[in-house]
């Protein structure tokens, strides 16, 4: 399993990316209703990486190793969950 550190910096990617695609999408589609909905997706995304940081700093440390990794692993797989269904919003915003 790879280190808090790394599930930081997976967190900061992947939501980083979803910013600058929604971005992308208002600098080329420039209609307020569809740009008021990107903005929506950036808050979201900002959400959620609050979130998890949050969830991050507030672990128990008192819980066994092995329920450790079984809650990062858990983080890391609401994560991509959570980006996919960010990503699939953005897409049916743009193909609009």
């Amino acid at each position: 399993m790879a280190n808090i550190r790394d599930l930081k910096k997976d967190i900061d990617y992947l939501v980083y990316e979803v910013i600058s695609d929604c971005f992308s999408a208002m600098s080329v589609k420039q209609e307020e209703a569809i740009s008021d909905k990107l903005a929506e997706i950036v808050s979201d995304a900002v959400i959620l990486r609050n979130e998890l940081f949050s969830k991050i700093k507030c672990k128990d440390d008192k819980k066994k190793p092995e329920n450790m990794k079984n809650y990062y692993r858990n983080m890391r797989s609401e994560l991509f969950k959570d980006i996919d269904g960010l990503f699939e919003r953005l897409s049916k915003v743009v193909s609009s």
